[in-house]
């Protein structure tokens, strides 16, 4: 398993080291952090030839990022004693990204692909298996039809207070819902947010009675890097995965995706078009025979909110007894995931795909 505040010294800078010596790597550092200040980089010599840029933890938003694009070109002008770099490389985690080759297109970088949040996740949900926290599946009786938790409301996450907006005007009884007053990031209010997407929801959202939190929180804690809430999930048939990109034409999934498979649990996707496919392609199964994820194939982006909403109001309507059956009929998937997820399945995958963008970048190097 690779330590994930390691990836870059223990992992990629030792291969660099080893099979590209004139090769300098840049990454952001703290996690998350995309300023040009966070920018932190390994080799300084101008007689080193190329340099390899990982921006594997965020997805690509150019506005927000040009600085620090801007950045990693001005810091390797002097690659060869100032004639430039011989192969200038980008790591991104976003799959077949319409984002990632327009960065390219206009820097000049070769993309090479990874799953890093997959490494993410392995690392931050370690060891929950060997615990007492989850609920196994005969045991639970299944009681509420959905979770949904919120957290961050504000910038590239307008999709989540629209999605809030049709559970509101669905009027949603029986699911856990958390959403915040005000961004707890941002610091922007929902209601002002759905003024800014659609000025006729802001009075669903001033009637909504905000802040809604789960039993024993006052404010909407950071839960990314662990499992939490174990008896709202356990009583719930399906966890709904708010990822952090919804619109445009890439694949980019987080943890997130992750917290359900280890909960024991079903889930809804609501990111880009085809994400469920992608998950996929790591070994995992979703609940198309539970019920209709034609949601995934939808590639307008707010009609494919508005069928996940509808699928969300069809479960919401079920009785206790039936959702209880539903989730019986989708314990062999759910198993599977969850053994796949720490059995190793998973792991070995990800280690495949790793390697092989590894030695692809060794030949890129030394034959383009």
């Amino acid at each position: 398993m690779i330590r994930i505040d390691e990836i870059y010294t223990n992992t990629f800078g030792p291969w660099i080291q080893q099979n590209l010596p004139l090769t300098r790597m840049f990454f952001c550092d703290p996690p998350g952090h995309t300023n040009p200040s966070a920018l932190m980089n390994q080799g300084e010599d101008v007689d080193e030839h190329n340099y390899i840029f990982f921006h594997d933890q965020e997805p690509i938003h150019l506005d927000i990022h040009q600085p620090l694009f801007d950045n990693v070109v001005q810091r390797n002008l002097d690659l060869n004693y100032g004639r430039g770099a011989d192969h200038a490389i980008i790591v991104t985690s976003e799959y077949q990204s319409e984002f990632v080759q327009k960065v390219c297109d206009i820097y000049g970088w070769r993309d090479f692909y990874y799953f890093f949040h997959g490494w993410a996740a392995l690392d931050w949900y370690r060891g929950y298996d060997k615990t007492f926290v989850i609920p196994s599946p005969e045991q639970r009786t299944i009681c509420r039809s959905f979770l949904s938790a919120n957290r961050i409301i504000g910038g590239r996450r307008n999709h989540r207070v629209m999605l809030m907006y049709h559970l509101l005007q669905n009027n949603i009884q029986n699911a856990w819902i958390s959403f915040p007053k005000v961004c707890p990031v941002e610091g922007v209010a929902a209601t002002s947010i759905a003024q800014r997407i659609n000025p006729s929801m802001r009075d669903v959202f001033d009637s909504a009675d905000l802040p809604w939190c789960f039993a024993g929180e006052s404010d909407h804690p950071m839960h990314s890097c662990w499992l939490s809430l174990f008896r709202e999930n356990s009583e719930c048939l399906a966890h709904v995965i708010n990822e952090t990109v919804f619109h445009g034409n890439r694949q980019h999934l987080t943890e997130k995706t992750f917290k359900p498979i280890c909960l024991r649990m079903p889930f809804v996707m609501v990111s880009t078009a085809y994400s469920l496919e992608y998950l996929k392609r790591y070994g995992f199964r979703t609940f198309d025979t539970i019920w209709d994820e034609s949601y995934d194939q939808e590639s307008d982006d707010d009609q494919r909110l508005i069928k996940i909403s509808r699928l969300l109001k069809d479960l919401d309507d079920q009785s206790p007894k039936e959702l209880d059956s539903m989730y019986r009929a989708a314990r062999s998937i759910i198993e599977h995931n969850y053994q796949h997820f720490y059995g190793g399945g998973f792991e070995h995958i990800l280690w495949q795909e790793l390697t092989k963008m590894l030695a692809g970048i060794k030949h890129h190097v030394a034959h383009d």
